[in-house]
């Protein structure tokens, strides 16, 4: 009888809580052009990947440091395949432009 008590009140609860949020909730319009708000995503997108290949390229050169002071080749090989790909990442919104012409 207590749980079937604390029950009701929860869902009056949470129906009071649906009520005030559908009262007050207001109406969102797009302002301008659509396009503008899409290229503005990409731009966000493609700072972000930018950023990720920054922190890659960082990365490989630490890792490329690390080998010449413990002479480890293979992991000069990973440090510089890491900075190569931090590259191409740092730089694909550039190269995908350059493709799509």
């Amino acid at each position: 009888m207590r749980r079937e008590r604390g029950r009701k009140k929860r869902r009056r609860i949470f129906y009071v809580l649906a009520v005030v949020l559908y009262c007050f909730s207001t109406t969102a319009f797009a302002d301008g052009d659509p396009i503008t708000v899409v290229n503005n995503l990409s731009d966000f997108i493609f700072g972000l990947v930018r950023a990720i290949g920054m922190i890659l390229i960082g990365y490989g050169i630490v890792q490329i440091g690390l080998s010449l002071k413990s002479h480890d080749p293979s992991q000069r090989a990973n440090g510089i395949m890491t900075v190569a790909g931090g590259i191409v990442v740092t730089f694909a919104k550039e190269i995908l432009n350059t493709i799509a012409g």
